[in-house]
């Protein structure tokens, strides 16, 4: 693990692996770097995975707090999204989510950014409904 400002030595990802998926060509910028917003499209993924376990039912993403992209993901890398339910309110959820990078053809994993989102349940009509008392799977 590389010693970058921010980032710990011993840092290691913090919550449940949620997706998992692999940064290929069609998914980078002009400079060859993968997209932030692919990243964080897998963030919002990750999040609303985690967020239909915890209110046991649909969800929608209504913010997403302080992303700050902290290192590249390139072609090849493995992207890892791990999710924790950091605070369930009556209808809203926020869930902290961590994008990690396995270096393609390395055993390097490196955190790329990480970020708060806040989904809210919603009933099939797409109201606000209460998130259950109980946190399901």
């Amino acid at each position: 693990m590389t010693t970058e400002p921010g980032l710990r030595p011993e840092e290691e990802p913090r919550g449940t692996l949620t997706v998992r998926t692999i940064a290929m060509p069609a998914d980078t910028n002009a400079n060859g770097d993968i997209f932030g917003g692919w990243v964080m499209s897998r963030m919002d993924q990750a999040g609303g995975i985690a967020g239909v376990d915890r209110a046991q039912g649909r969800v929608v993403t209504v913010a997403v707090e302080a992303m700050t992209f902290i290192r590249p993901v390139k072609v090849g890398d493995v992207l890892s999204v791990y999710t924790v339910v950091e605070s369930v309110g009556r209808t809203s959820m926020k869930i902290q989510v961590e994008a990690w990078a396995k270096r393609f053809r390395t055993t390097l994993h490196e955190k790329v950014t990480d970020a708060t989102f806040t989904f809210v349940a919603i009933d099939e009509e797409g109201r606000p409904r209460p998130v259950p008392a109980s946190g399901g799977a």
